[in-house]
């Protein structure tokens, strides 16, 4: 299969990149924003006075269980968006997500009420975990359906870029709020204020998606679809078991090496070496910054050589400077430290940049939406979910940093082993699947 002309449509590439990668950098602020709390406060705010670490294992926990319900929503969205379009799970997505993480800053602490706060706190992550398993899909489908195939790799990486963003804005805000309030004023009020500000960044986001058409790829699809077509998740099952598996696959070295690189270095640096929160949290905002244009880069490098060699670059470059990583942290130099991250999340780069036309290229255009979210919501759960569980585990059982490091290896061996077995996806005709 070869790439042909794309399918016309009124609405300019750069609207719907623009459109997908503010929605995207809207709802990875308020998840990340989540990881980021769970780190550094809400071990000591919704659960019982103990030991730090088992607080902070607690917060995690939580953490993860958005993870869980990342594949719930994956099926739900991935289902409506291959019957209705993609563009109206996209605005659901983002309203699920930005009420929840509202609505997680006005919750009373455990000192309040007790038991029923960790409880709240679980409800909302799962209302976040299931918005955020419908909006990834949709959010690269719609960009990969509107561009030019030839640029399919660039265009499709720009949603993913709202990850670093989302990031970046999350970080910089309790950055500054660190900064500029006392311990006692952050952890009494002022870690709010992000989760609260997420409200108008959804009115932002929705304003920009409603302005935008729906994929025309998915319209020509929909327009000769029978009735008796099977519904998109038992054919994305019984049709593209491998495809959901190599996703899966895939995903490994790049989901758990993120949240190594960007939320675990948190409580690694204040619980392990005794250093300030705004030792790690400066060190991930700038290397996010860096991360924002190094996706799209990559992303463009695996339209000229491929999606498989760029992303195995990432894969093994992950698994061997998780060592060096720690090592550079462990001397508690700011420039050392920020240089571990940046670097990590370049490497890092590599894979999520190609990534999303490499999942979407994987499936056929009735399935597509099913197909990606499964395979990538899926991974969500024993890769990302996990990982900062498992590292911060590894890290009371090893009390050291190169028990992580060892784990991130294991996954970038995985990942290594599910993209070499699969062909090369760059030409492929997404109308002619």
């Amino acid at each position: 299969m070869t790439a042909t002309e794309p399918v016309r449509t009124r609405t300019p590439i750069a609207r719907v990149v623009g459109a997908s990668l503010v929605g995207t950098t809207v709802e990875w602020y308020d998840f990340f924003l989540y990881g980021v709390a769970a780190s550094v406060v809400f071990g000591d705010l919704f659960f019982p006075k103990g030991e730090e670490l088992t607080g902070t294992l607690l917060s995690f926990a939580t953490f993860a269980v958005g993870f869980f319900a990342r594949p719930i929503g994956g099926v739900v969205f991935g289902h409506y968006g291959d019957r209705l379009g993609r563009k109206n799970l996209l605005v659901l997505s983002l309203l699920m997500m930005g009420l929840a993480t509202f609505a997680i800053g006005l919750l009373p602490t455990y000192a309040q009420v007790g038991a029923l706060a960790p409880i709240l706190l679980t409800v909302l992550r799962l209302i976040q975990g299931f918005a955020l398993g419908g909006e990834w899909g949709g959010a690269v489908l719609i960009v990969s359906e509107h561009g030019d195939p030839a640029r399919r790799g660039f265009w499709a990486s720009w949603p993913q870029a709202g990850a670093p963003a989302g990031q970046l804005i999350a970080n910089g805000v309790l950055a500054g709020l660190a900064a500029f309030q006392s311990d006692a004023a952050f952890d009494s009020w002022g870690w709010r204020i992000p989760f609260l500000l997420s409200a108008v960044l959804v009115l932002v986001g929705l304003w920009v998606r409603l302005r935008i058409e729906e994929s025309p790829v998915f319209k020509e699809a929909r327009a000769k679809q029978q009735p008796e077509d099977k519904l998109p998740l038992i054919e994305v099952l019984t049709r593209y078991p491998r495809e959901v598996l190599t996703a899966m696959g895939a995903r490994m070295a790049e989901n758990v090496s993120y949240y190594i690189f960007t939320i675990v270095i948190a409580t690694y640096a204040k619980e392990h070496l005794g250093m300030d929160k705004s030792f790690a949290l400066n060190a991930v905002l700038i290397g996010a910054a860096v991360h924002f244009f190094a996706i799209p880069m990559w992303g463009a490098l695996s339209d000229r050589v491929g999606r498989k060699p760029v992303y195995l670059v990432g894969a093994v470059g992950v698994g061997i400077w998780g060592f060096l990583f720690v090592a550079m942290v462990d001397t508690k130099n700011f420039a050392l430290a920020t240089l571990a991250v940046t670097v990590g999340l370049v490497l890092h780069g590599a894979m999520y940049g190609p990534q999303a036309s490499f999942f979407t290229e994987l499936f056929g255009t009735r399935v597509r939406y099913s197909g990606v979210s499964v395979g990538y919501q899926l991974a969500s759960i024993i890769a990302g979910g996990l990982a900062p569980f498992i590292a911060v585990a590894l890290l009371k059982a090893y009390d050291s940093g190169y028990a992580i490091a060892v784990y991130v290896a294991v996954c970038a061996v995985i990942s290594i082993v599910a993209v070499t077995s699969y062909s090369e996806t760059r030409k492929r005709d997404l109308t002619a699947l």
